[in-house]
């Protein structure tokens, strides 16, 4: 079985002192590639660093919404610099964090526009963080990422058309997962599909055509119910591939199949 851990913050101190080990319990259940995400201009490099070591590891440049405070139009100029490296495959992660309050709303929208501006542009597809505020709070984070790429996809190049990111982690309603289908987006799937009390996600997750899935860990962050309260790892996406291919009634090794094509696909990956 090959599987893709398709969103891991690898280079995250939390894994300082067994990230050796860690991979290699990740290779030894199947995983062959994994993207490590970028949150502020420190992780990129970070993350480059990591996937000149490993050649199973890809790296994503990007500002995360909660890095954002202090974002300027020269760090465009320097993600662009980074993402010249050939192991960067995507633009990420990117988008609105309504949750924490570390950065400003306006902040937040302008460092979102101006790196998909810079995703189209580098034709990388992007990676987003979409994360609502308390229940009840409107906008929600979700509506306003989904307003933002309604209007930023149809301007995008050829080359990105059918490949413009994932909304990673997945968690918002069934609406906002259609819409986003309909753009041309793949959903990635982590840890709570799992959880014992989140059946609503499941129902959205059930709902998703297979060619348009992924699966991640997050790590460390969101570990599986069967790991529950411990930190995450790769090698934990076996625990989301076996979920989805439970919703999807399929075997366990299609579903790996079918989500490993997916991400060689999204981020134009070589087979491993």
């Amino acid at each position: 079985m090959e599987l893709v851990d398709s969103h891991c913050h690898l280079n995250f101190h939390r894994y300082d002192h067994d990230r050796a080990e860690v991979l290699r319990r990740a290779y030894k259940v199947g995983v062959k590639r994994i993207i490590i995400p970028a949150i502020d201009l420190d992780s990129c490099r970070q993350a480059l660093e990591l996937s000149a070591t490993e050649s199973s590891i890809n790296a994503a440049v990007g500002i995360h919404p909660n890095s954002s405070g202090d974002f300027e139009a020269s760090n465009i100029d320097e993600l662009r610099r980074l993402a010249g490296n050939a192991k960067v495959v995507a633009v990420g992660e990117i988008g609105l964090d309504y949750h924490w309050d570390k950065s400003p709303k306006p902040q937040q929208w302008r460092a979102f526009e101006a790196q998909l501006a810079l995703a189209s542009q580098l034709e990388l597809p992007v990676i987003i963080h979409n994360r609502d505020g308390r229940a009840g709070t409107a906008p929600s984070a979700s509506e306003d990422v989904l307003s933002i790429l309604e209007s930023w996809a149809p301007t995008v190049p050829a080359a990105l058309r059918g490949r413009l990111g994932v909304l990673h982690s997945f968690s918002a309603s069934g609406e906002i997962a259609q819409r986003a289908l309909e753009l041309g987006f793949y959903l990635g799937f982590t840890g709570p599909i799992t959880f014992k009390k989140a059946d609503a996600l499941r129902d959205v997750a059930r709902s998703i055509p297979i060619d348009r899935l992924l699966i991640e860990t997050d790590g460390p962050f969101l570990a599986p119910q069967q790991r529950r309260g411990k930190r995450n790892e790769p090698a934990y996406v076996l625990y989301i591939n076996a979920k989805l291919a439970e919703l999807h009634d399929a075997p366990a090794e299609e579903m790996a199949q079918q989500t490993t094509s997916n991400a060689e696909r999204l981020f134009a990956l070589a087979p491993a």
